[in-house]
């Protein structure tokens, strides 16, 4: 069985060494396997919520894109795309938002957090929350749904969203599917084993705390950072400590067993740190040399870069047009010609098809009057026993001229000064009207 993964990075920056070991690496190794149908993208919708400059966003869109290439994607086995060359996103993100409760985006934890941020600081709740902060678990679903990944890989603090992608999925799913499921129920993926480097000064590698080492800027650049990582005050000589050091945990996330085991050694016999900080130089620039090269490579030519995004883009639209076309015909989004051609072919089927479903309710007894595409027609008012719920059925199929009182927009029916259904709440006069034609056919006598 073939299993879709998709993974997205947010363009508002400069990849760094703890892009790379976290999240694009694993990703690439992944994308090699037989059994794996990859799907990478640019987040460039998602970073207009984070930054509100043009050319950085810009610029971190290119700069990712090369990076995603230099390290190795072969785009020719996997959809590597833009998510706002995909217009079908966005679409698909309002159906969702649709669905989507709002106390369960007020739990979103980015939302939270901005919401605790003022109160403490005792401003407004709501300030400088904008809506695109607060939907944007709806965006994420988008992203996920709309090529229904069977996993995500995520890092901890995004398990949620994903879980909130499942929740407002099932809820799309439940509404408009009639039996059919149209969104698959993602997995988020934890890699354990996959790194979270620390930064120059011991905390996570983040932009947020200008404390990463690009990735690929030239090896001085890298030299000079790697300089700067914070160490303790043991001086050549003296034994340092290896599962302490972040420097170590930095060296061991890109060399061999063999490699990490001899630096080790050596640190318990007394390695300078200078000449420790010269080691993982040198092993990143190793490591990283060729892909630094292609990397600045396509940076200096962004029209191939264009152009390889561009037949992504296409890619994955052979999938999400098709598929974003039924989940509009569900929602009722559908081309007045299709149902002009249908109709007269459906009414007959409409009314064969159409048939009453009993139940029970606490201590009374209903009946539903569904249409042969599962929708409701009708909904009774409570019996106090099944006989009498029976009567009233049977009457109802036997034809005859329907009591039919609309109220707003909605519709009752009545026999014998009594009013024993109603129908749903439609959107608007016209939507109930067609309901009641659509009923009046379903309890036609029927004709052969």
């Amino acid at each position: 069985m073939t299993t879709r993964i998709l993974t997205g990075i947010t363009t508002t920056g400069t990849p760094h060494l703890g892009n790379y070991a976290g999240a694009i690496r694993p990703a690439i190794v992944a994308s090699r396997q037989s059994d794996a149908d990859s799907f990478y993208f640019l987040a460039d919708y998602h970073a207009l919520i984070k930054c509100d400059d043009p050319l950085r966003i810009q610029r971190s869109r290119l700069e990712i894109a090369a990076t995603w290439l230099a390290a190795g994607l072969d785009v020719d086995r996997v959809t590597f795309y833009r998510q706002s060359d995909i217009p079908e996103i966005p679409e698909l993100t309002w159906l969702l938002t649709c669905v989507a409760a709002k106390g369960l985006l007020n739990r979103a934890h980015a939302y939270k957090a901005s919401v605790d941020k003022n109160v403490e600081a005792g401003e407004d709740p709501d300030a400088g929350v904008s809506m695109g902060l607060f939907s944007y678990p709806v965006l994420m679903a988008a992203d996920i749904l709309m090529f229904n990944a069977h996993q995500v890989p995520v890092g901890r603090d995004q398990i949620q969203h994903v879980e909130m992608a499942r929740d407002i999925g099932q809820r799309f799913n439940h509404l408009f599917g009639n039996g059919k499921e149209f969104f698959v129920m993602p997995e988020a993926l934890i890699e354990e084993s996959v790194a979270t480097l620390p930064g120059l000064d011991g905390r996570k590698m983040s932009k947020s705390y200008d404390n990463t080492i690009p990735l690929f800027s030239s090896a001085k650049e890298m030299k000079d950072a790697i300089s700067r990582i914070v160490t303790d005050s043991r001086l050549p000589g003296e034994a340092k400590d290896p599962d302490n050091s972040h420097l170590f945990t930095l060296y061991q996330a890109f060399a061999s067993q063999e490699q990490s085991s001899e630096f080790r050694a050596d640190l318990l016999q007394g390695l300078g740190w200078g000449d420790a900080k010269q080691r993982l130089f040198q092993l990143l620039d190793s490591e990283l040399g060729e892909a630094r090269e292609n990397y600045h490579r396509l940076i200096e030519r962004p029209a191939d870069l264009e152009d390889i995004l561009q037949a992504g883009a296409q890619k994955a639209r052979r999938t999400a047009t098709p598929f974003l076309g039924e989940l509009r015909e569900a929602v009722g989004l559908r081309s007045f010609r299709t149902n002009t051609q249908t109709v007269a072919a459906s009414k007959k089927k409409v009314s064969k098809g159409a048939r009453f479903v009993s139940f029970r309710e606490d201590d009374s007894f209903r009946f539903r009057l569904l249409a042969a595409d599962g929708e409701q027609l009708l909904l009774s008012r409570n019996f106090a026993d099944g006989k009498a719920a029976g009567a009233v059925t049977k009457q109802l199929q036997q034809g005859g001229e329907l009591d039919i009182r609309t109220e707003g927009e909605s519709f009752g029916v009545w026999l014998q000064g009594a009013c024993v259904a109603d129908s749903p709440v439609f959107a608007d006069a016209a939507a109930r009207d067609a309901a009641i034609e659509s009923l009046k056919l379903a309890l036609a006598p029927q004709q052969d």
